[in-house]
């Protein structure tokens, strides 16, 4: 199953994904590919649901995802299965927090998860090493929304793949905006697995930003274990 985070506003997802989502089957899918086996499938509810108590099977599904994501320590205050039947913004929550988790857990030092510095201290070092001049403080910095950055860690990580002469000098929105989407789409090209959106670099919006350099990171990890 592919989630997609795509925004309308302050309402909630996306209606398409919204649709997706309500029966709770593909969040819990998710939840089996992020840990793998932590889905009791006997509990679930499954297809297809009859017109009389269907709603309330999917809502028992969605339901068992919060219960989920409880149990992986997420931060799920006032969200139930009703939230994520309905796609409403709180639904953002979760899927954002089952992103970084998984995210996350592809990058491991020492058997131990990396926080947030430990990643924008790799990443600063490698642009460092890599003689880049492009650098950032924290994943909120809005230097990033030129997407230089990480355009500049995919070329130290797997040179050869940028073209410089695609980058525009982000002078406007517009610019930026296809700044992002060429940077997105060589992440994805080099092997990084990502989910933000173009707008999500824009805009600057550090969680999903975390996860572009994480997931990079990952592809550099993977690298330097095969040296």
């Amino acid at each position: 199953a592919v989630v997609s985070t795509k925004r309308t506003g302050s309402s909630g997802i996306n209606a398409e994904y919204g649709e997706d989502l309500k029966d709770g089957l593909a969040i819990l899918q998710l939840f089996d590919k992020i840990k793998p086996g932590c889905v009791n499938w006997s509990k679930v509810n499954k297809p297809p649901f009859r017109a009389l108590g269907g709603k309330m099977k999917q809502i028992e599904n969605c339901n068992y995802a919060i219960e989920l994501g409880k149990e992986l320590g997420f931060v799920l205050v006032g969200i139930d299965g009703n939230n994520l039947h309905d796609g409403d913004k709180l639904t953002l929550a979760l899927v954002w927090q089952m992103m970084r988790h998984y995210t996350l857990s592809l990058l491991t030092m020492d058997g131990k998860i990396l926080k947030d510095n430990e990643i924008i201290a790799w990443c600063n070092g490698k642009l460092e090493e890599g003689g880049k001049d492009s650098k950032f403080t924290n994943f909120k910095d809005s230097s990033l929304s030129n997407s230089r950055a990480i355009v500049d860690l995919i070329d130290v990580i797997s040179p050869g793949h940028i073209n410089y002469d695609l980058m525009t000098a982000a002078a406007n929105d517009d610019d930026k905006f296809l700044n992002a989407r060429y940077a997105l789409t060589m992440a994805r090209k080099i092997g990084a697995r990502i989910f933000a959106l173009p707008e999500d670099i824009t805009e600057v919006n550090p969680k999903m930003i975390m996860t572009v350099f994480a997931c990079i990171m990952s592809v550099g990890f993977a690298k330097e274990n095969m040296k």
